[in-house]
């Protein structure tokens, strides 16, 4: 009976730990917040691409 109750203790620990890792969840919230900077500045890009081809072509004829 007392192995079991050490035994059940243990498996309940590891359960604890293994729930307390988060790195997979982290990685995901920087995957997210990478697609959005992306996204800001393809916009941006699409937005100023004109302007900024013209502003080349008067500096570098």
């Amino acid at each position: 009976m007392k192995k079991l109750v050490i035994s059940s203790l243990v498996r309940v620990s590891q359960i604890r730990e293994s729930a307390a890792d988060d790195q997979g969840g982290v990685a995901a919230e920087y995957g997210v917040l990478l697609a959005g900077i992306v996204g800001v500045v393809a916009i941006a890009a699409a937005a100023l691409g004109g302007r900024i081809g013209g502003l080349f072509d008067t500096i570098l004829p």
